[in-house]
């Protein structure tokens, strides 16, 4: 599967952010850190009981289904027939999906069952803009929950974790 720099633009990674809420608020996802990149998000989560699998395929459609829109009908998005082409050649491949495919089919789910697996996991997402040259400090780049754990306000509500 290819990734592509869709992220780029602050309108793409807000619908990223108001899908983020949208299962928040209905969907019992719990965000404990996040990292929007360019072409890729990280993410430590959980559910109010409900089944990951289940919350990640909602959040997934419904992420899919607004970026599409946002796409066709952004007025500068240069890059517009070739990412929904991209998009449907991707969507064509998988049999799983009607036309269009937004997302890469798998997740890369790591079990973090040891606090010390926690604070590398967190160090690692935090600081991926950092490697990438974005930012000088983690609490700087504004589309990740580095703000939150520097004790400072982010974009949306996590659940920090102690």
């Amino acid at each position: 599967m290819y990734w592509i720099d869709v992220f780029i633009r602050n309108e793409y990674k807000n619908i990223l952010l108001e899908s983020f809420e949208y299962c928040q608020k209905n969907k019992g996802l719990e965000i404990y850190a996040y990292c929007i990149m360019t072409s890729h998000v990280h993410l430590i989560i959980g559910t109010h009981g409900n089944n990951m699998e289940d919350t990640l395929r909602d959040l997934k459609s419904y992420t899919s289904k607004k970026m599409k829109h946002a796409i066709e009908e952004h007025p500068q998005e240069s890059r517009r027939e070739w990412m929904l082409w991209m998009m449907k050649r991707a969507g064509n491949k998988n049999g799983n999906n009607k036309d269009y495919q937004f997302w890469q089919q798998n997740n890369h789910p790591i079990e973090l069952n040891t606090n010390e697996m926690i604070d590398k996991r967190l160090d690692y997402l935090h600081n991926n803009p950092v490697e990438a040259g974005f930012v000088t400090n983690p609490e700087d780049y504004v589309y990740s929950s580095a703000q939150d754990y520097a004790e400072e306000r982010g974009l949306i509500e996590i659940d920090l974790i102690q």
